[in-house]
Formats: structure tokens, sequence, C-alpha cells
């Protein structure tokens, strides 16, 4: 059993997925919910019907707003520039992270394409500057450990849980071809900056490959990019697991299972027509389940692409999973799209990072890296890579919403150690209230409608409270449901917590300022 009460299979992963089909990958655990959801890890969202039993009120999926100032990163120095011939300060899935070591925003990108990466600074997310690392004189270039092989598109990320230091940053060269076949490397860094020769080879894969850790399973978790025979969906993704880093870094021909290829709820690019693919998956646990931005390929191929010199349409997408394997894709619009318009530098080509989103005070920060396909040498596929960022609320991938008229949402029975409820509700112009009820559905006392103290405002961690109660300790390990209320207002999230101050005990991806690891908590683990 899970920590939200979902039971996995014995055979774990499931081997049943058909790589043929574009029949929408089935939720298991939505079509058979446990019948009580422990909820003492991090914010519960309403990203699906999980934990809502019934309600009035109306669920609106939300997107990113880009944020006015991209690019924040664009090609500018020499081994950026490239030459001429196709230029890039992009990450791709290199990695967007905040390091509460140095408290600073670090980001690994890519300098031209397959030109070495580097390494960027911020103390905001928005201004970044490139430090003098000390390796290539006056700049933040990092050449790449093993001179044969070509840095470019890594993914890196930092490992909280390492404990040899020298682990603590980890690094997947995605692809490497040599006379004993096609596959990656990984490389180990105590700083980010200087890393090892190889440390291992992975198991058979093509490119475009990530990796990451899911907390709630400790376990390392590989997702692998494999060309599948069928010609419309040529492009999907393997799953491949263990406990230990470098077990999970060797898998064997046959050990990864199929996981994900796009289905018929893809809508193919309306100027191409191709059939969409999978082209990359990145993930990362945020509160209590993990979130997955997929890289959709809309065409057109490669051989059309070069020839006409304009880059490859592929944008981002958003899927949750909460039991680390099946993927709720409720929305299949682009959650960041492509503007398509010649000239942008986010024409085409439209990338995720590794460490998919950081917390940035009461925002997510998305970075993503996109091709306008334009180089001072002329036009090509791969040129002109930038980066830029798009701003959510926190937890707003999806809200619960009422108009003038009060909605209600009862929760499913829940179970908690905690003694004090939060929510994330933006309603400046109405309000929302709470009550506790028992297995009959009979209000416990004092944990009423009539005694909540009801919040008008706009909070993405505000505490509930009632009229002659401290909190909510009596009913700690009991089974009970959650009865919301809400006029004009939307409601992100909510979660049970022993911290007064709101604390979630959840995941918060690749961090943010204020935090102290990878969990939201007065510890940071």
């Amino acid at each position: 059993m899970l920590y939200n009460g979902i039971v996995l299979p014995e055979v774990w992963p499931p081997r049943d997925r058909d790589p043929a089909s574009r029949t929408p990958m089935p939720v298991p655990y939505l079509a058979a919910r446990p019948a009580v959801v422990p909820i003492d890890t991090g914010r519960q969202l309403f990203i699906d019907d999980f934990l809502v039993e019934k309600t009035t009120l109306r669920r609106t999926f939300h997107t990113p707003q880009k944020f006015a100032g991209n690019p924040i990163l664009k090609p500018k120095n020499s081994y950026e520039l490239h030459g001429g011939h196709r230029p890039a300060a992009a990450p791709h899935s290199g990695g967007a992270w905040y390091d509460h070591r140095d408290q600073l925003f670090k980001m690994w990108y890519m300098t031209g394409w397959y030109g070495g990466a580097a390494l960027a600074h911020s103390r905001d997310g928005l201004t970044w500057t490139r430090p003098d690392l000390g390796i290539v004189p006056g700049t933040n270039h990092i050449p790449d450990p093993n001179p044969e092989m070509r840095w470019g598109m890594d993914h890196v990320r930092i490992d909280w849980w390492a404990r040899n230091e020298d682990e603590r940053f980890k690094r997947l060269h995605f692809y490497h071809k040599t006379d004993k076949g096609e596959g990656g490397r990984v490389h180990f860094s105590r700083d980010g900056v200087h890393w090892t020769a190889s440390v291992a080879a992975t198991g058979p894969s093509g490119d475009r490959n990530t990796f990451f850790y899911n907390p709630f399973r400790k376990r390392w978790v590989f997702s692998i990019k494999v060309q599948a025979t069928d010609a419309s969906k040529s492009r999907a993704r393997n799953y491949w697991e263990h406990a230990d880093f470098l077990s999970a870094v060797r898998w064997k021909k046959d050990d990864p299972v199929f996981w994900m290829g796009a289905d018929d709820l893809d809508p193919p690019d309306p100027a191409v027509g191709d059939p969409a693919q999978i082209y990359d998956l990145d993930v990362a646990p945020y509160e209590s389940l993990l979130v997955g931005i997929f890289q959709v390929h809309k065409g057109p191929a490669n051989s059309i692409a070069e020839k006409n010199r304009v880059p490859k349409m592929t944008e981002l997408s958003i899927g949750y999973t909460r039991d680390g394997f099946h993927w709720h894709r409720p929305v299949r619009t682009p959650f960041i799209a492509a503007s398509r318009k010649p000239g942008d530098w986010e024409r085409a080509y439209v990338h995720s990072t590794g460490g998919v989103l950081l917390v940035v005070g009461d925002k997510l920060h998305i970075y993503y890296s996109g091709l306008s396909g334009d180089a001072p040498n002329g036009p090509d596929m791969y040129a002109g890579g930038s980066t830029g960022v798009a701003f959510l609320r926190r937890d707003g991938f999806a809200s619960m919403d009422a108009g003038d008229t009060e909605g209600g949402l009862t929760t499913r029975p829940l179970r908690f150690s905690g003694a004090h409820l939060f929510v994330n509700v933006e309603a400046p112009q109405g309000a929302v209230r709470a009550e506790v009820i028992d297995a009959a559905g009979k209000p416990i006392p004092p944990f009423t409608l009539q005694n909540s103290v009801a919040f008008t405002g706009d909070s993405t961690r505000q505490r509930l409270q009632w009229r002659g109660a401290d909190s909510l300790a009596p009913l700690a390990g009991k089974e009970v449901r959650i009865r919301f209320q809400l006029r004009n207002g939307k409601l992100f999230s909510f979660w049970v917590t022993p911290d007064a101050e709101g604390f979630s005990r959840g995941y918060v991806a690749a961090g943010g300022p204020g935090l102290r690891g990878p969990v939201d908590s007065s510890t940071g683990f």
C-alpha cells in the first residue's frame, strides 16, 4: 500500500501495455479508489476525482503565463553562438534547480547544438549570470570529461538524498554510440561543475532519455526513449526502476517495460497532419503526487524539417500520476505552446527541463526552451535555441470553482494525523468555510459550518479555523470527510498538518527559495 492508500499489484511495473495501441492509458486508481485516503503527505490537489465524493463546484484547468521578459537566456558568447551554425543557450532537459546550500538558482544548458554545456546562476530565477567556473578561464563553460563524447542535451539533477557528497549531482549523458552499441553514460559531481569520467553505462536506448527519483516509493526511475516499429507512433517511452541508482542505470535489453505513447486524444498539428508522438517525459514529485511534462512531437519528420530548414514542432502537455506509472492527462491542449511564428525565439521545438518546476513563493517557475530556427549562417532545423520561464500559481494546475451561488465539495473518506486544516484559495470577493463530517454524513461538533470562521481573501497557505476548537487533533486517526462551502472563489488544494505554520510535508520538485530541501517542512527533509 502506498502513502495515499493505493495498493499496487504484485507484478510491478505493469507489463500489459500495448505499444501499438492508441487507446488512452487507463488509470486503475481512479476506477477503483481506496476506501479511505491517508492525506499525511503533501497538499491534496484537485487535478482528478481521487479525493472527491460529490461536488457542485466546477473544475477548471489552468495553464502558466509566460514571462514578458522572455527569453531569459539566449546565445551571446562564442561557444553559445557556435560559429554561427546552430547557436543555442537552452537546457532542453538539462536541469533547472534551486540549490538551497548556495541559495542560488542553477541551470545547466546546452551551448550550441551539441557544443558542450554551461552552468548559469540566478538570485531571483529571472536574471541569469554566467559565472567564471575556472575550467575554461573567464567562462561558465563545462567541457565534457570524455573528449570523445559530445555533451549537449544531457539530463542533470540534484540528488537531495545522496549519502555520498561526491554523488550529490547526477548527470545522464543520454546518448553515446560506440562499437559496443548505443546507450547512455552517467556521471557524478560534488559541485555540479567538476564531473567524473563515466561512472557507468546504461542499458540499450535511443536519445532523449531522462531519470528521476520517486520518493513515494524510494525508486530511481528511467524514462527511456524507444523507436516503435509502428511509423504512426515512432517515438514513445519505456519505464525502468530500481531502488539503487547504479543498478537502475545498468538495465538489460528486456528489463524496461513499455510505458507511454501518444494516443487518440493527442491532436495532430493542423499545419502538418502527422500523428502525435511522445518525444520526452520529464517527471518530478510535487506535494502528494508526481507531475509529468510530456513533450509532444507533432512533426514534420526530421528529413522534411531538415530540407525546409525549420525546427520540428513539439509542445508541452501536462500529466499527473498517484501510483508512479499510470498517467492522468485530462487536458491535451498545450500546457506550454510554441508560437509558430517565424522569427520568434520559441517558434517550435519546445522542451521541458530536468526538475520540471520550482516553488518560488506563491508561484511555480516552469523553465522551458525553444528554437527559432534562425542562425547567422542561415536557417536550420536545430538553430536558435533560447530559454524562457512561465509562471503558475502554487498548486494552480486545477481549481474547483464557485460563482455567486454557494457551492459545495465533500471529500471521500480521509484519515490524517495532523491538527490544522489549510487551503489554497482565491476568494477576494467571496468566502470559504469547512466542516468535518462522520461516516453517516453528520457534522462533528465543534467542526461544523456554523462554527467555521469564513475566510475572504487570496492565499496559497490559509489556515481554516472553528469557534470553540483549537485544532483537529481529536479527530486524528479517525475516518472522516471534509465538506467545503465556497462562494465566488477558486479552491486549489487543501491539507491537514501538525504544523501551525502550514508546512505540508509534501515534495517541492526542484526546490525554491526559503525551502531547505526536497520537502515542505521546517527541516526540508
